[in-house]
Formats: structure tokens, sequence, C-alpha cells
């Protein structure tokens, strides 16, 4: 099963693609981020996040999806423009006929370290060790990619039941 992980962003966009093979052993297939520059309005930025996701999908044929649940505090003006590339790209995956599961960040943070307020660094440093990787994946929004996907394997493994 090939699982391809999104945290969402209008900036950057992670993205993770994780393959679960027979033995239950991880695989980072390919990892990396899509990013809008600052200046472009956003109907630009958000055509720009389709059409690069549809180009990974379209590459890759991933046999489901997941995508980290938008999570703020303060800055409100943030959290919609987040909001509207969720949906693009929501829209994106559900349009390429992939099975979406949506998970909370400390939901993540359980599947892959096994505290819901696992810091970054630990978070990083286990996606590293649980695909076998030399290093760290960078930048860190492409780690969190490969995170989620590996929490969508796990949550489908369990029958798709809350990890917490």
């Amino acid at each position: 099963m090939l699982s391809l992980g999104i945290d969402p962003g209008t900036a950057i966009v992670g993205y993770g693609l994780v393959r679960e093979h027979n033995d239950g052993s991880l695989e980072a297939i390919n990892y990396g981020v899509i990013r809008t520059p600052a200046k472009t309005p956003m109907p630009e930025r958000l055509q720009t996040i389709h059409e690069s996701l549809n180009t990974i999908i379209e590459k890759y044929q991933p046999d489901r999806a997941g995508v980290e649940e938008l999570f703020f505090s303060r800055n409100v003006t943030t959290a919609i423009t987040v909001a509207q590339a969720r949906g693009v790209i929501l829209l994106t995956l559900q349009n390429a006929g992939l099975t979406i599961a949506e998970y909370k960040p400390n939901m993540i943070k359980q599947s892959i370290a096994g505290y819901g307020g696992a810091g970054k660094a630990q978070m990083q440093e286990m996606v590293r060790l649980l695909l076998g990787l030399e290093k760290i994946p960078r930048p860190d929004d492409a780690a969190d990619g490969l995170a989620i996907a590996i929490t969508d394997i796990h949550s489908h493994r369990l029958g798709g039941y809350d990890l917490i």
C-alpha cells in the first residue's frame, strides 16, 4: 500500500509518500514541498497547489491519502488561508479517487512518537528511524508529510480506528 501524507499550507505544502511492504516494513518513496510565492494572489497559489498535487498523484499513483486537520489558536487570518488550501487539497484528492483520512496533530504525534505532546525534533527523529533514513527529511514540512503518511498506514492497519 502506498499512502500520500499532506501537511497543508498556503506558502508551503509538505508531502510524503510511504509504502508499506508485505512484511510490514515502511519505505519513503518520495517527499518534498509545494511552494507558492508570498506575493502571488491567493487564487494563483491555490491553483499551483492543485496542479502540483495532481502531478504527484499521477506520477506515484498512491492508494490512499492522509491530511492533517487544521489547528490554530490565535491567528484567524492564517487559519482561513490554510483552510482554503486544505479545501483545494481535499478536492484534488477526492477527484483523484483516493480514500482520504484526516488526522489531528496530536494523533499524528501519538502514532509516530507514542506521545501526543511530542516535540518537533522528536517527531523528525522518529520519522527518520521508522523509515530507515540516513538523515532527518528536510524541510520540516516534508518530514511532517511523511509522518502523516505513516500515521495513515498505522491507522489503516488498525481498521481506521483512532490511535488515541
